[in-house]
């Protein structure tokens, strides 16, 4: 049995199938439903971002298991499955430990060292542990991953300056336009990434900020926070027609803005140029709309370009990140290994000592006290110096194949029930 991670990111595929196969809310029960229903899986997490779609599971057979995960994504994302099966990539073990750790301490983010990411690690540990399907396997590798995040950016320089996706898309308007300031801007949404780039705006000298969001009431809490103002989704296109910039990212699993809206917006205000930052996954405005005159439309891609300069200052850091994750990485599997171990341990002693006691048992009364007393420390001895060898080399062996092999041939042989 091994911890695996499947997925893909938006280095390894083309934008367009990664936004098919990001999972949202929506989606998400039934996936982790599919997920472990399979006889091959038994703990899962999704982990999906506007960076990676990535699929943690306790895997039973390793190649069963990630056919399980392909055909679990092809379902829900209606892609072929030879369309991204070659551009999915899958960790075992300790190198996948390394790899959410390294996520979860944004080495692995468009935005080196960004913070949100470890947020989002704790949030699809939780909505896994709310649907019932992680153990202690996944809860003892998230709740490490959480913890080599807060040593990583507690240690090193690596959360220096711009740190968040949703600070990254502010700078990238602010460098587009020279300015915000007296500029009026819409924000399209009021979750996590929204309210993220909502309150980087606060600072930035805007003119206005009115948040545009399905639900007024959460919205009208972050327009407190900033002082903006609110507005209904079906009031969108009134509001984008008197607005500098849009900034957008929301969790919605289809386009929020067609081309066609976006022209007759425009066309509404032939004179006056649209800035929009779409850093939603999948995207809420029809990529066709950068083609529109008057606006120019910027994506993940393109914040994925501008956040390459600043990572200058911060590369230097790396190293030392590494270095932190790879002690954690060590204690993790050192942990994980001997908890993984030591309740076999444990039931094969309980089980081959009941059978050393009924043994005694059976000498009854034809033994004196004395003889019995002997008898005992003699088996006793004995059982423990047959044990001490295979018991050494399971707890050495543990979390290698040679030991996942060792620990299922003695469950089998002494038939030992696990609690």
């Amino acid at each position: 049995m091994s911890v695996v991670v499947i997925g893909v990111n938006q280095r390894s595929i083309p934008i367009g199938d990664f936004e098919q196969l990001a999972i949202d809310d929506e989606r998400l029960p039934k996936v982790l439903d599919d997920l472990t229903s399979s006889n091959d899986i038994s703990e899962a997490v999704v982990l999906s971002t506007c960076n990676r779609t990535e699929i943690y599971i306790r895997a039973e057979r390793f190649h069963p298991a990630f056919g399980d995960v392909r055909d679990t994504l092809a379902r829900h994302s209606g892609l072929a499955t030879m369309s991204f099966v070659d551009h999915l990539y899958a960790h075992h073990d300790a190198d996948a430990a390394r790899h959410l750790f390294s996520v979860a301490s944004g080495l692995d983010s468009a935005v080196l060292g960004e913070t949100e990411i470890l947020s989002q690690v704790r949030t699809a540990f939780d909505k896994a542990h709310t649907a019932g399907v992680v153990g202690p396997s996944l809860s003892r590798l998230f709740g490490a991953s959480c913890t080599a995040g807060r040593k990583v950016r507690a240690s090193t320089g690596i959360a220096r300056n711009i740190t968040s996706v949703s600070r990254a898309a502010v700078a990238m308007a602010t460098h587009a336009l020279g300015s915000l300031d007296g500029k009026s801007i819409c924000v399209l949404g009021a979750g996590e990434m929204s309210e993220g780039m909502t309150v980087a705006l606060r600072d930035a000298g805007t003119r206005r900020i009115v948040i545009c969001n399905r639900t007024i009431e959460r919205a009208a809490g972050l327009a407190e926070r900033v002082g903006g103002d609110v507005a209904p989704l079906d009031d969108l296109a009134s509001v984008i027609e008197d607005v500098d910039v849009l900034l957008t990212g929301t969790g919605a699993n289809a386009l929020m803005i067609s081309h066609d809206t976006l022209a007759d917006i425009m066309a509404a205000r032939p004179k006056r140029k649209l800035l929009i930052v779409d850093i939603a996954v999948p995207r809420d405005v029809d990529p066709a709309a950068g083609d529109i005159d008057g606006v120019t439309l910027l994506d993940m891609e393109d914040l994925t370009e501008f956040a390459e300069a600043g990572r200058e200052e911060r590369r230097g850091e790396i190293e030392a990140v590494r270095s932190v994750i790879d002690d954690e990485v060590v204690r993790f599997m050192a942990v994980s290994t001997a908890e993984q171990v030591e309740p076999l341990a444990r039931a094969f002693r309980r089980e081959v000592e009941a059978l050393r006691l009924a043994e005694l048992d059976r000498l009854g009364a034809s033994v004196d006290d004395d003889t019995r007393g002997q008898v005992d420390a003699a088996t006793k001895a004995l059982l423990n110096k047959l044990l001490h060898r295979p018991m050494t080399q399971l707890r050495e062996s543990a979390g290698t194949p040679k030991g996942d092999r060792m620990a299922e041939a003695l469950q089998e042989l002494f038939d030992i029930e696990l609690d």
